[in-house]
């Protein structure tokens, strides 16, 4: 009963409109007392408790009926009257937020409770877009918990014992009043906050946080990163079916000058987990529900990720909200952005990670090294020596290299180059002539991480006569530095490296002359396929016609390119639909006018202007062939009734299918997208399916439809013929060539397939199979995985393989660099 008084409480302030945080400064019950009669933990519910939740609930006399005898039932007792004693001396199950519970004098009127005849209602059951909101949080919080534990094994977290990390209380100027953040009443007197603990009871410190906000610092590389990973695998192991989920987001990529929050969460949530797009019953997506029903928890990961101009600017939007979240960022960043915001995160605790120690790299690094060959007259690890050294210098803790060595992130480059490689001696790291100070160190370490996987898995597989793809180190790097530049190419530095973006990487011009190409072959090869099986023209004119009309096509699907790039729409986003064909038993979709509509008219334009296209190239094959000029003016005159009366077919023809392929369209489901691959993998297959519908319903859309508009046109333009042989030849050319057209000009896969796995390999900027490179990047932990895209490693690594990869280019010039270039 406990969980029907919870989930009815919760129902009601989603209908209000109102966070946990406004229920409490509206009804002054604690956040902790909501969170616990919302989750079902309450078993001893106080009908004043009740009494005050419903009055800031604004609850009609429906609802309060349903409240008592919901209460009634979870104490069981016959009525709701009795569930207070008259005498006050029960123990009250909240702690005020403010004031205690006002007296007799101010109270809020009692639920009204039967105290005669028949027993109460009751509850009623929970809703359907309570259910599904349940269901689609569990299934989120599965997912997202095979995705991380997945994760952290695979950056080897736990080989051989996981790092400390440790941390202590952020500066006071970097976070808010105790007060805020224990969100206590004025007057009242905080309590001392214990932040204390390690990398394995971070949930247990931030449950510590009453506020639920809580910001870690550290400088780069100090862990933060794992510590959110860690975070979210912990927060889920401790969950209950109401609990929010927590889900990793990375901050980089957000403008919050350009985007909501509200809305980049739910993007972000909708490019990892495809299957979000259902729609919920209340109209929305699932992502955007399962947002507004405060069931998301944002841990925003890299605040100093974002553009510098855009820090403050960010900070002062997630002051204006009262989601609870938690934040990572660099120090210096976050305390610049406080500085010009004016103020810190408020409710916000703070926590900053410290540094590692000699000791910490005494018990670690050894561990981690191969045992040195007794035959060469030297025994233990290779790693003992240096850290022997670094304990005898006085100050060793103080020394470059000592210090190099206190984050997480240059530990695992250092065990990579040296704990495992065989011809590599760590003690060249002691060198002060060659390693001045500690930038020429990380340097080193930054330089060195990426052949050296490449070449430690070469000579692994080569000893088991397994066939190694990538094995070449140089090329391997001048590919992930491409990649790197490509990030810093984008409209900000970036960090998530999508494979439906890479091809934004090129020019502009480069990106419309690919469309053009690929238009122009697919129209002219499907003219000539059609000539060839239909005969209507001798060989050489249907060559010059196929040709022309191909040429013409390019130019279309290449002006409509163009026109989409001048509103900033080029950037085509994956599909995060399938294909649901007829049979499959799954009916029509929700608001199938309205989705058909707006296909339709996007479409209409493409198809208006291939017909347009098509009339040009029928009076070039008349110029060539039989000498008619064009000037004439009979042959403009026809020409123009030809422009229109084909656009008219194409686009009406083209609208109305992929407006009808638009009511096929179905969510992804959840086990779909998971990974990079997954995601493309799926849009390959989404694709595959949309042109084996689209050909030859296109095909019987042109043929039929231009039967049909001529008659309506005929006697208005002047006597137009449109015979079954015209039908069937246009219908054919346009289903086939107008098809392929499109998925190689507007999906995303079929950019990619253009650009990434045919453009950018001819000269040489990626490897002939981009998929198996990234994902081999991936296995060697060069790449990471976030969702449905992959990160470097580290933002650092990120940024060495582009400065790397520009320094190398006889022809890189700054002027070229930016968006669009």
């Amino acid at each position: 009963m406990a969980d029907q008084l919870g989930t009815l409480l919760r129902r009601l302030r989603n209908r209000s409109g109102l966070t946990q945080e406004q229920l409490e400064a509206r009804s002054g019950v604690s956040v902790r007392t909501i969170r616990r009669l919302e989750n079902g933990r309450s078993s001893d519910h106080r009908l004043g408790t009740v009494n005050l939740l419903a009055d800031a609930l604004e609850a009609g006399p429906e609802d309060r009926q349903r409240l008592a005898a919901t209460l009634a039932r979870s104490k069981g007792e016959p009525d709701a009257g009795a569930a207070e004693p008259s005498d006050g001396t029960a123990a009250p199950d909240h702690e005020p937020a403010h004031e205690p519970v006002p007296g007799p004098e101010s109270a809020p009127a009692a639920i009204p409770a039967q105290n005669s005849g028949p027993k109460p209602r009751p509850a009623p059951a929970l809703s359907p877009v309570h259910d599904e909101l349940i269901t689609a949080a569990t299934e989120l919080a599965r997912e997202i918990r095979r995705r991380w534990q997945r994760e952290e094994e695979h950056r080897r977290v736990h080989d051989p014992f996981p790092l400390p990390v440790r941390w202590q209380d952020a500066p006071e100027s970097l976070t808010d009043h105790s007060e805020n953040i224990q969100r206590l009443p004025p007057g009242a007197t905080p309590d001392r906050m214990d932040l204390s603990g390690d990398l394995g009871r971070v949930a247990e410190v931030y449950r510590r946080v009453l506020s639920g906000r809580l910001v870690v610092l550290g400088r780069a590389g100090s862990g933060k990163s794992i510590l959110t990973i860690r975070f979210v695998l912990d927060q889920l192991e401790a969950r209950e079916a109401h609990d929010r989920v927590p889900v990793i987001f990375s901050l980089g990529s957000w403008d919050p000058t350009a985007i909501a929050l509200r809305d980049w969460l739910i993007d972000r949530l909708v490019r990892d987990h495809p299957h979000l797009t259902r729609r919920a019953p209340g109209g929305s997506t699932l992502a955007a529900a399962l947002v507004d029903a405060d069931l998301v928890l944002p841990v925003l990961d890299g605040f100093d990720e974002l553009a510098e101009g855009l820090r403050s600017t960010a900070l002062e939007v997630l002051n204006s909200t009262s989601l609870q979240l938690v934040l990572t960022s660099r120090r210096g960043e976050f305390a610049e952005a406080v500085q010009e915001a004016g103020a810190p995160l408020v409710w916000a605790a703070g926590l900053e990670l410290t540094d590692l120690t000699l000791d910490d790299l005494a018990a670690y690094l050894p561990r981690t090294a191969r045992p040195v060959p007794r035959g060469n007259g030297r025994s233990g690890a290779v790693w003992n020596p240096v850290l022997a050294r670094l304990r005898a210098q006085e100050g060793g803790a103080d020394t470059p290299l000592a210090r190099v060595l206190s984050t997480p992130l240059m530990i695992v480059l250092a065990r990579t180059m040296y704990s495992k490689a065989p011809d590599r001696n760590p003690a060249e790291l002691l060198d002060a002539e060659r390693f001045p100070d500690e930038n020429s160190l990380e340097e080193h370490l930054l330089a060195g991480f990426v052949p050296t996987v490449y070449r430690r898995r070469v000579a692994e597989r080569g000893a088991t006569g397994r066939r190694e793809r990538h094995r070449d180190p140089e090329r391997a790097e001048r590919w992930l530095g491409y990649l790197a530049h490509h990030l810093a190419r984008l409209d900000r530095d970036q960090q998530d490296l999508a494979w439906w973006r890479i091809g934004d990487s090129l020019r502009l011009s480069t990106r419309l002359l690919s469309v053009v190409v690929s238009s122009a072959l697919c129209v002219a090869l499907a003219e000539w396929f059609v000539n060839l099986v239909n005969l209507p023209f001798p060989v050489s004119e249907a060559l010059l016609l196929g040709g022309s009309l191909g040429a013409v096509a390019g130019l279309a699907f290449g002006c409509v390119h163009a026109i989409l790039a001048r509103f900033g729409t080029t950037a085509f986003e994956p599909a995060h639909v399938r294909l649901r064909l007829p049979g499959a038993g799954t009916g029509v979709g929700r608001r199938p006018v309205r989705t058909f509509v707006a296909r339709f008219g996007t479409v209409l334009l493409g198809g208006f202007v291939m017909g347009v296209g098509c009339a040009c190239a029928l009076a070039l094959q008349r110029r060539l062939f039989y000498g008619i000029p064009l000037a004439n003016e009979v042959v403009i005159k026809g020409t123009l009734v030809n422009m229109l009366t084909l656009g008219l077919i194409f686009g009406a023809g083209a609208g109305l299918v992929f407006g009808i392929m638009a009511a096929l369209e179905a969510p992804l489901d959840v086990a779909s997208a998971a990974t990079p691959a997954g995601l493309l993998a799926s849009n390959r297959a989404t694709v595959v399916r949309q042109v084996l519908v689209l050909m030859p319903m296109l095909t019987l859309a042109i043929a039929v439809g231009g039967h049909l508009i001529t008659g309506l046109l005929d006697g208005v333009l002047g006597p137009l013929i449109w015979s079954a042989e015209d039908g069937l030849v246009f219908g054919a050319i346009g289903g086939l060539g107008g098809t392929c057209s499109y998925a190689l000009s507007f999906t995303a896969w079929g950019r990619w397939l253009v650009l990434s796995r045919v453009w950018l390999p001819l000269t040489g900027k990626l490897p002939w199979d981009p998929v198996a490179f990234l994902d081999d990047a991936y296995r060697r932990g060069v790449l990471r995985r976030t969702g449905a895209v992959y990160q470097f490693r580290h933002i650092r690594l990120q940024h060495h393989l582009a400065r790397s990869y520009r320094e190398h280019q006889s022809r890189y010039a700054p002027a070229r660099f930016g968006p669009g270039a």
